[in-house]
């Protein structure tokens, strides 16, 4: 027979410690019994609260399973096409990045397809491209590195602009191309025609791409629960089957679709003066967002993002999580600063019935390059408050520890040697500063060599709205380019001694009559003007 335990052996109560000091006795049995009824009693006072702490758990738990889920099924609703292949040479990415967001720009192409095979693009693929499918409207949108504007360019079906004669083949390019009109790429090769075409006239590297076809547009109004759109005449289009009165209507998707796609009827019947409606359409849209609920009520913003993702084509780094980061990442951008552009174009006089672009649209180019304001504009206020997910990280690179070189690329005499000052007061060490040979630039541009990014970070800090960049034939030597328009030094929060930053007595301010001003529509801007 075993022997017995010490508390079988005391006759121990069920659930009495019996190793306690003088364990068993009298005042122990009531000490138990008492916090038992205490314990007993709190739990009837306050069965509420167990209730609802299951209750909050259980809901945690909803709310992630169908958060996975919703991501799983927008995130399978997206057809993707691998398309590098067939992009031949490509110009070189812009990878300025900004000093605070940590960010580079991105510049992403938006290709509205005529395709009626139903809502998923996917179905009709070919190797490189789309089948049975036309690009009805294409735009180019750059969101800044600082991520407080947006331009949006519109470029017209019709354009005549010369292109790569067989875009499956990688020795045919622009320069050695034939002349074709703008959205016969798309049909020919589809996405990776039409990119290599622009990237080619342009320069401007394009990191993605969308298509979205037309039923997926509908979807996507219709989510919304319909857009105002205002139109100066009454607009009865056989074609589209649209019939709208004069000034302000709330229309559906499949109106909205006649909409921004009517033009025979309307104006003077041009693809220039359909861009005109788009861009005020897509204006539209913008407040409705903004001033809607759409973000704070998850079903519909599910609806919306349902219908959207259902229609849409693109590229294979653009899935859900970098859609999520790169929405987060624009949240700070004001209606005010999100810029539509309509293209500089002329007549094409082979063919009246096409447009050429004007030598003036290089100047919209030159502003995406080099993710600078648009002619005639300005930058927002480096004041402006970033959101939160785009705080700048602590500077971590002492002033002392960095050698700086300083050029003056603003043809304006002294402001290398101003900037070369102000970066020695806060404890800098300076190399030395001098004039730029090349062409003249606008802002601060900070290089920087292998492993000196941070260094470069603690620079251009100094430059509230300096650009970023690598540069592999640098060494440790942090080089400053300052051109027009270059801000003010500011003191930084880990400059090093006490004197305080002189007043500027060099101001590089760009003439506003060296470049013609380019038009532009802002989406706050009232949908009837």
């Amino acid at each position: 027979m075993s022997e017995p335990t010490n508390g079988s052996a005391q006759g121990s109560t069920p659930g009495q410690d019996a190793s306690a000091p003088g364990g068993g006795t009298p005042q122990d049995d009531a000490g138990v019994g008492r916090r038992s009824q205490r314990h007993q009693g709190s739990s009837h006072r306050h069965p509420w609260l167990r209730r609802s702490l299951f209750g909050v758990a259980a809901l945690l738990v909803v709310a992630l399973v169908l958060g996975i889920a919703a991501y799983v099924k927008l995130n399978g609703n997206i057809s993707r096409l691998d398309i590098s292949s067939a992009l031949g040479d490509r110009p070189e990415p812009a990878a300025t990045t900004d000093a605070v967001t940590n960010l580079a720009p991105v510049n992403i192409m938006v290709m509205g397809s005529d395709s009626r095979e139903g809502t998923n693009l996917g179905k009709g693929q070919t190797e490189y491209g789309l089948e049975g499918a036309r690009s009805d409207t294409n735009l180019v949108v750059h969101l800044s590195a600082d991520r407080k504007s947006a331009i949006v360019v519109s470029i017209p079906r019709d354009s005549m602009t010369m292109a790569p004669r067989d875009c499956k083949n990688p020795k045919d390019n622009v320069e050695n191309g034939v002349m074709r009109q703008w959205n016969q790429n798309f049909t020919l090769g589809g996405p990776a025609c039409t990119i290599r075409t622009f990237e080619g006239l342009t320069g401007i590297f394009v990191d993605h791409f969308v298509v979205i076809d037309f039923r997926g547009f509908q979807k996507m109004v219709d989510a919304l629960g319909g857009v105002t759109v205002c139109t100066p005449d009454p607009i009865n289009d056989e074609d589209s089957h649209l019939v709208l009165p004069a000034g302000k209507s709330k229309v559906n998707g499949k109106q909205a679709l006649g909409y921004v796609r009517v033009r025979k009827t309307v104006g003077d019947g041009s693809d220039l003066g359909r861009i005109d409606r788009q861009q005020a359409f897509l204006s539209s849209v913008i407040q409705e967002v903004t001033k809607s609920s759409l973000l704070l009520r998850p079903d519909k913003l599910f609806r919306f993002l349902d219908a959207a993702t259902g229609s849409m084509t693109t590229d294979k780094g653009l899935d859900i999580g970098e859609m999520k980061d790169i929405a987060q990442s624009v949240q700070a951008i004001g209606t005010d600063q999100i810029r539509f552009v309509k293209l500089p174009t002329t007549v094409y006089e082979p063919d009246p019935n096409r447009v050429q672009w004007l030598p003036s649209a290089e100047s919209i180019w030159k502003a995406i390059r080099e993710d600078d304001a648009l002619p005639g504009t300005k930058k927002p206020s480096t004041t402006t408050t970033a959101s939160p997910t785009t705080t700048a990280p602590a500077l971590t690179v002492a002033p002392s520890e960095i050698s700086v070189r300083v050029t003056n690329d603003s043809g304006i005499a002294g402001l290398a040697k101003q900037a070369a000052g102000d970066l020695g007061i806060q404890g800098f060490k300076v190399e030395t500063y001098l004039t730029g040979t090349g062409e003249k630039t606008t802002g601060v541009l900070v290089r920087y060599g292998a492993g000196q990014k941070e260094a470069a970070r603690t620079v251009a800090a100094v430059f509230p709205g300096a650009k970023i960049k690598s540069d592999s034939t640098l060494g440790s030597t942090i080089e400053v380019s300052m051109g027009l328009d270059s801000p003010d030094a500011v003191e930084i929060p880990n400059r090093e001694g006490t004197e305080p930053l002189p007043k500027p007595s060099v101001t590089a301010t760009s003439n506003p009559t060296d470049t013609a001003t380019i038009a532009a529509r802002t989406a706050d801007q009232d949908i009837c003007s």
